[in-house]
């Protein structure tokens, strides 16, 4: 499991960005793409020095949802881009 004070970060050479076609988020990499849907755009947009636990309290607030149910996903979209070597944790 995820700590709460870990850090979530892209992998170097990953970066976010917005396809211009479709206006959503992609992760761009050297060996490809990966769509996003707008909750994982909203999570990876905060990996940028933030903990998970200010990621998911951000992300509670914004969507006025319960935080340990958020948590779960949050935790879930990080742990699958980290398996797909695109996300890290310090």
């Amino acid at each position: 499991m995820i700590p709460d004070h870990a850090q979530p970060r892209l992998v170097g050479g990953v970066r976010l960005e917005i396809d211009s076609t479709t206006g959503r988020g992609v992760l761009l990499f050297p060996e490809g793409i990966v769509e996003l849907n707008e909750t994982a755009q909203d999570i990876i947009a905060r990996c940028d020095g933030h903990t998970l636990r200010e990621i998911v309290l951000g992300l509670a607030q914004e969507y006025d949802t319960d935080v340990e149910i958020l948590a779960g996903d949050v935790r879930e979209t990080l742990v699958d881009l980290q398996r797909r070597k695109l996300v890290e944790f310090v």
